[in-house]
């Protein structure tokens, strides 16, 4: 299973992470994960949310550009050395990861990490094969 990740491309001014926050929240909108990142021009905000179509529709009709990705949310237990493992058995298989963060979400002991892999079909088969577990929804 996969969660879909919204992309929103934001000019690098005061103020512009504020009011995707406020649109999100104006829309009933929960976020579940949430990455930054940015240059000297504009950045990048990612983010997982409640609800990613009424999110989209919400962020497009205030002026923001979005795009949807599909991600891989693994479940790890929340203990030194559990994503060196996941990682290691990422390199094994040659699967390289784009970028990876966070949730905010999680149960009592885990932590959920958010990854963007290259060969998306892959990457989810070597979870899956690996005995890992994904979440499915937030």
């Amino acid at each position: 299973m996969e969660i879909k990740q919204i992309s929103v491309f934001l000019e690098n001014n005061a103020g512009r992470l504020g009011e995707v926050t406020r649109v999100l929240a104006g829309a009933g909108i929960n976020l579940r994960a949430i990455s930054i990142a940015d240059t000297a021009d504009f950045g990048i905000l990612r983010i997982i949310v409640s609800d990613h179509e009424k999110a989209v529709l919400a962020l497009n009709e205030a002026g923001f550009t979005t795009r949807i990705t599909n991600v891989a949310a693994v479940e790890i237990e929340d203990v030194p050395g559990s994503l060196a493992r996941v990682m290691e058995l990422f390199q094994k298989t040659n699967v390289n990861i784009e970028y990876l963060y966070a949730s905010l979400e999680g149960k009592a002991g885990k932590a959920v990490v958010i990854f963007k892999l290259e060969d998306h079909d892959k990457g989810l088969k070597i979870i899956t094969d690996n005995g890992l577990s994904m979440v499915e929804s937030f």
